[in-house]
């Protein structure tokens, strides 16, 4: 009778050990195809941010093309010449890419 209650213990364990197995390979699968990219397109845009100039052709998140007329550092905000003499200001968090290249979707 005790070698049956044993043996049942030690599948038990057994079942314990593959569910964390499993859920750290999940984890791990996750990390490798959802978190590590993100970082990377994140790092990107910051990169692309604080190498603008005076002169950038940008894309801002709202789809509006223009380049870059004034940085004014120490601000949250650059201005942004869109037409002729029509210069907007926008949230520097929101520029997000060249204005020769398309957006990527995310």
């Amino acid at each position: 009778m005790k070698t049956g209650l044993v043996l049942l213990q030690a599948a038990a364990q057994g079942g314990g050990m593959s569910m964390i197995i499993m859920l750290l390979l999940m984890i791990i699968i996750f990390y490798f195809f959802m978190i590590r990219p993100q970082r990377k397109r994140q790092k990107e845009i910051e990169e692309f941010r604080n190498s603008l100039q005076v002169g950038s052709e940008v894309v801002t998140a709202s789809g509006v093309y223009g380049k870059v007329k004034n940085l004014n550092e120490g601000e949250p905000y650059i201005s942004i010449e869109i037409d002729k003499d029509v210069v907007i200001k926008v949230d520097r968090n929101y520029v997000y890419a060249k204005g020769n290249q398309p957006m990527q979707q995310q």
